[in-house]
């Protein structure tokens, strides 16, 4: 089972480093790494080409924001299992992809999600928040409910089915992703109950944090 990881970057110098490391130190090794980046006017792509033997694709062109961008490499990724890791968040430990793909293949779910935790941005050892996903149960999206995005390990046949990101919601973009794939399609969840992210806070989706 090949898992797509996608990291969209635009000026991400600062943290983009600690984000490909918790990949490539993944022990699962049938992972399919693409970068999509935004025509970064930093050292973004300089730090990226240090690992370009462990990375898949590298993409920098234009695009219209983040869930373009991630759309991008969704359409690009040849694994059956597709999630979007932003640059500056990281895997929380070195087995979260072979946990991830044990439970698909256990589970025959169509998406896998798990628990995520913010972190300080300059200091990633001090946490901010937990956010604890718990199992979802129907009808829980319309009592506010949502698992995290970075955790949202998604069968790449679902995206072809139901589409991708609508890009004029911006920042819930992934949120109706969510909705309508989990409410509206009833895709069969499996949660993995350990932490699988940690986010920097203070990003596009978390601003108020």
């Amino acid at each position: 089972m090949k898992v797509s990881i996608v990291t969209v970057t635009y000026n991400s110098a600062a943290t983009v480093e600690d984000t490909i490391k918790s990949v490539v130190n993944q022990d699962y090794k049938n992972i399919e790494y693409i970068i999509i980046d935004g025509l970064s006017k930093d050292n973004t792509l300089d730090i990226v080409n240090k690992y370009k033997d462990k990375i898949a694709l590298v993409v920098s062109e234009k695009d219209q924001g983040i869930y373009d961008a991630i759309s991008k490499g969704i359409k690009k990724a040849t694994g059956d299992i597709v999630v979007a890791l932003n640059s500056d968040d990281m895997y929380a430990s070195n087995d979260v992809i072979s946990k991830v793909a044990e439970l698909f293949k256990n589970s025959h779910a169509d998406a896998v999600y798990g628990d995520l935790n913010y972190v300080d941005r300059n200091d990633t050892t001090k946490i901010v928040r937990k956010w604890k996903s718990g199992t979802y149960k129907k009808g829980q999206f319309l009592k506010g409910w949502m698992p995290p995005h970075p955790t949202f390990f998604v069968r790449k046949h679902c995206y072809e089915k139901y589409g991708s990101f609508n890009l004029t919601l911006k920042s819930a973009a992934d949120y109706e992703l969510m909705l309508r794939f989990i409410h509206k399609h009833h895709i069969k969840l499996a949660y993995l109950p350990q932490l699988i992210v940690n986010m920097r806070a203070g990003g596009q989706s978390n601003v108020s944090i």
